[in-house]
């Protein structure tokens, strides 16, 4: 399969196409395919509440952040830049947000008005390029910004070694002791270039179907 841009983008087309492709040169990742189907094609539009959805997770459990992500357009109807800034710190902490991530939700909102974030020119730009924009901004590290890539603009070979729940389908399915090096995930997950999203994605589908297993 041809393989070349930074830039190479999944999509509905082509995702099952890829996840074949990858199925057909690891034996791992064809039995994932085989005893649990094709993953979910997850995927968020590029908005500014995308954004702070993203924030909202980092560190806690999905279901938290959607409780917060859904307080807020409780509050506010729409989650835009000059709402989010039109909110006291209490009316933030009432929809579930900390103190820390006001801080980074407040500085991306003032980032996207005063035309230092621009989100259509984001979805322009190489990984690298995106990537160093958005990490300038006080809150948003790598997994954000690998979430954002994956899910939102669909770039098709990123792997979020900061992402625990993808590291460690990755070591329960490659059999990896639980203290493996992160160069070793690294150098492990190099085969699957270019489209380590979609190996990611089937990491997760594999993730999620044993932990529907164990408490089924």
């Amino acid at each position: 399969m041809e393989s070349t841009s930074e830039t190479r983008v999944f999509n509905l087309e082509n995702f099952h196409q890829l996840c074949e492709h990858l199925a057909a040169h690891d034996q791992d990742l064809k039995e994932v395919l085989e005893n649990h189907g094709y993953p979910p094609m997850w995927t968020r539009e590029n908005t500014f509440e995308t954004l702070v959805h993203i924030i909202l997770e980092q560190q806690v459990s999905l279901a938290s952040a959607l409780a917060a992500l859904n307080k807020l357009k409780e509050k506010m109807q729409e989650i835009t830049p000059e709402h989010i800034l039109k909110l006291t710190d209490e009316e933030l902490r009432k929809c579930y947000v900390s103190c820390q991530k006001i801080v980074y939700i407040r500085g991306l909102a003032e980032a996207i008005i005063k035309g230092e974030i621009d989100l259509e020119k984001l979805s322009e730009m190489s990984d690298d390029e995106a990537r160093k924009t958005l990490v300038s901004l006080k809150g948003i590290g790598n997994w954000t910004v690998d979430v954002y890539l994956m899910f939102t603009l669909q770039r098709a070979d990123i792997f979020p070694i900061g992402d625990l729940a993808a590291v460690n389908a990755l070591k329960r399915l490659k059999q990896l002791p639980s203290k493996v090096a992160r160069e070793e995930i690294l150098e492990i997950c190099e085969q699957w270039k270019p489209f380590r999203s979609v190996a990611s994605m089937m990491l997760w589908h594999y993730y999620l179907s044993n932990a529907k297993k164990r408490t089924g």
